[in-house]
């Protein structure tokens, strides 16, 4: 890496630009196809919307291990216009940084809202109102979570803070009006892709790691006895690639699905993943569970998962990921 380089890693450029070409324009050109006449172009642009809003948050996630740019302001700027795109933009996006480095650092998931908690103190009707939505594949937990980083920031009273999430409602509510302008129905379709984005980050990760749950308020220490080792980070996480076979599919979710190699070396940009990989591991499958064995486990447990905190057990041999329930409402989108 030279000092005038864009680029953290000299064989980024590339890979880098054209990630991130296809977002932008993916983008941009979903919301066109949302808006123009004909249900096939409203469908096409509501999954290029969702497909791109994926990309785009999974950057956020390699901007927040710096992996990207040479220039660590860069990667911050970068990751608060990532942000914003994908609606995790009302926390600050420090904080957001913070908590998904700790995930690493503590080999925990550290959260800082606990939804079960929440539910529990509710009428009845809510939790079964969010068990049906969640049955019906509709993400509620993960709509409480976001629906809570914005209220918290009017909480506390703490006047930069209220601003900096009044202008961030604001901007968003505009960018909706604007859309809704061009044409209205535009707004159902983005909020079909929203849900499917949502479904889609949900599922990878559910299935990445059986770690302890630590919720930390305003993201307090963690207690020594809770911090874990190494052994322990590898032997709880796990590669959920989409396929084994044709590893060009896991550029779907930008190589995120390499999940022990990306905690083995976390600032190994994306696109080195499948390489570090493959030399950390070889043949050896231990840690890997491909999606089509992880999806029948998706389906029957939905309900489950959102009311037991026991992310459950990947077994040896035979029909792996069959207790394992995994994990919900640990998305690093939803920091504060």
């Amino acid at each position: 890496m030279s000092k005038t380089s864009l680029f953290r890693y000299k064989d980024s450029a590339v890979p880098n630009v054209a990630a991130l070409l296809y977002a932008a324009a993916g983008y941009a050109a979903g919301l066109w196809l949302i808006t123009a006449p004909g249900f096939v172009a409203n469908l096409l642009g509501t999954l290029l919307v969702a497909h791109t809003l994926v990309i785009v948050a999974y950057f956020i996630h390699e901007f927040a291990h710096g992996s990207i740019f040479a220039k660590p302001r860069l990667n911050d700027r970068a990751g608060e216009i990532a942000a914003w795109i994908t609606g995790a933009c009302f926390a600050s996006y420090a904080g957001l940084k913070e908590k998904h480095l700790r995930h690493h650092a503590d080999r925990l998931d550290v959260v800082t809202f606990d939804y079960r908690d929440f539910l529990r103190r509710q009428p009845r009707w809510v939790t079964r109102l969010v068990l049906a939505l969640e049955w019906a594949y509709i993400p509620a937990v993960e709509l409480i979570m976001h629906g809570f980083v914005i209220a918290s920031q009017f909480t506390r009273r703490e006047p930069a803070r209220q601003k900096r999430a009044l202008l961030m409602l604001a901007s968003r509510l505009a960018f909706f009006a604007l859309l809704a302008g061009v044409a209205a129905k535009a707004l159902l379709f983005y909020a079909v892709a929203y849900l499917i984005f949502l479904q889609v980050l949900r599922f990878m990760d559910a299935f990445q790691h059986t770690y302890d749950v630590y919720a930390a308020h305003d993201l307090a220490p963690t207690p020594a006895e809770l911090v874990r080792d190494r052994a322990y980070e590898h032997a709880n996480t796990y590669s959920n690639v989409l396929s084994v076979s044709n590893p060009l599919l896991n550029l779907l979710t930008l190589n995120f699905a390499y999940h022990n190699a990306h905690h083995a070396r976390p600032a190994v940009p994306w696109h080195d993943l499948p390489g570090l990989h493959g030399k950390l591991y070889g043949d050896d499958h231990t840690q890997i569970l491909t999606a089509r064995e992880l999806i029948g486990s998706y389906h029957r447990n939905r309900l489950r998962r959102v009311t037991d905190p026991d992310y459950g057990a990947v077994s040896a041999e035979g029909d792996r990921a069959a207790g394992f329930v995994g994990a919900v409402g640990v998305s690093f989108l939803t920091a504060i």
